[in-house]
């Protein structure tokens, strides 16, 4: 039964369609077919014994009438697990039609709703309540147990509560159940990715006071050595003075970036230690681990310290999902590339069963560094490999902005 509200999703180049949640590649589209060819053979399965049964008891032809509507109700129960407020406002109507039917007809058709036909209201209902605002989820719900008794009362003469009746009203009951639960569970899930979003926000805090430290710190530097360099040489403070207008603009370009994400309405990630070198995380990981090849550019000092972080955290994520998800894997590459104006790190693994990595059940690692990773302007993309195993990968745009290399004295803050 489905039917929340959608996450927006894309397709890949490959035919993987992409959930934005945590930018995992999923295949979505034959997973839901299956869904739904199953849940379609189960309403095939319950029209058919119904057809059976009423043959049996009324004579030949009977079961038609039934079976035809049955049919048709359970048909938009399965347009409606994506979207279901129209095609359950369909699915009522059809019923009450068929019970209109059944009263003309008087003591020639069996009753309705029957059976086959509640499985499918049913259905809507659990879709309904699981999606859609509470008043018309209300609404919907309580039309539910009022065709089922109206049913009976509608044949002639009214009938009162039979047996199944009673099963019809046991199968809403089970809906309602189902789709009140998959509502917490939903509300549940998004309270929980929400506090996740909230940690990543205040572990960037954090890191704020990190950014502004070090670069007020080069400033009050090539401040100090300006001012050495103005009593001893006045001819080269110009030269000082360019460099501490690049510094300052680099901090407020790296204050900018970070603090984008502490406006942001949503976001996510558990927080993480501060930034370690690459070689140390690998290090750590192949003691409990695969084999890690890392391969990484020269020069990464040189990227804004925000950028440096979610590199790191990044590759740590997707490692700590390997050793969780890829206990088979033999081998993982960790890649940094550094491009014109970006940075990229991709972490990919050898292991099988790549399509059985739910995100969900990693818990919210990969929400927040997709977070981290597009409030810097970058992306990530995380999904199954075309030949084996799973891939992570992330690229973050570095800053033009040159940072200054021209040497200051060192004379300590008086």
């Amino acid at each position: 039964m489905s039917g929340a509200p959608e996450a927006a999703t894309s397709t890949s180049t490959t035919g993987w369609h992409v959930g934005s949640l945590a930018g995992v590649t999923i295949p979505g589209g034959w997973v839901r077919g299956v869904s739904v060819a199953g849940l379609g053979a189960v309403f095939l399965t319950a029209i058919t014994v119904q057809a059976a049964a009423i043959a049996q008891t009324w004579g030949t032809w009977y079961w038609v009438p039934g079976s035809v509507c049955a049919a048709a109700v359970c048909l938009t129960a399965l347009l409606g697990l994506r979207r279901p407020l129209w095609p359950s406002v369909a699915g009522l109507g059809l019923a009450a039609a068929a019970i209109v039917a059944t009263r003309v007809a008087g003591s020639d058709l069996p009753a309705e709703p029957s059976p086959a036909m509640t499985l499918g209201l049913a259905v809507l209902t659990g879709s309904v309540l699981r999606a859609l605002a509470p008043v018309p989820a209300t609404a919907i719900t309580c039309a539910g147990p009022a065709l089922i008794i109206a049913g009976p009362l509608a044949t002639e003469p009214p009938s009162g509560l039979a047996a199944v009746t009673a099963l019809d009203g046991l199968v809403w009951l089970a809906a309602v159940t189902a789709g009140l639960s998959l509502r917490v569970l939903d509300a549940r899930t998004r309270a929980v990715a929400e506090q996740v979003r909230r940690d990543e926000r205040l572990e960037l805090a954090r890191e704020l006071h990190d950014v502004v430290a070090h670069h007020i710190t080069g400033m009050v530097l090539q401040a100090q050595g300006a001012q050495v360099v103005a009593r001893r040489n006045p001819e080269q403070v110009g030269e000082y003075l360019g460099e501490l207008e690049a510094a300052g603009t680099d901090a407020l370009a790296s204050m900018r970036r970070v603090v984008g994400l502490l406006r942001g309405a949503d976001g996510a990630a558990p927080t993480s230690p501060g930034p370690e070198r690459l070689g140390a995380l690998v290090e750590r990981f192949q003691r409990q681990g695969p084999e890690v090849r890392l391969s990484i550019p020269a020069g990464d000092g040189e990227w804004p310290p925000e950028v440096t972080t979610t590199v790191y955290r990044v590759a740590q994520e997707a490692l700590t999902n390997v050793l969780r998800h890829a206990p088979k894997a033999r081998s993982v590459t960790v890649t940094v590339e550094q491009g014109a104006g970006s940075v990229a790190v991709e972490v990919a693994d050898d292991g099988p069963a790549a399509l059985a990595r739910h995100p969900q059940r990693g818990g919210y690692g990969l929400i927040g560094m997709r977070e981290r990773v597009e409030v810097l302007g970058g992306s990530l993309r995380a999904g199954p490999r075309p030949d084996r195993g799973w891939s992570v990968r992330a690229a973050v745009p570095v800053p033009t902005v040159p940072v200054p290399t021209v040497p200051v004295p060192t004379r300590e803050p008086q």
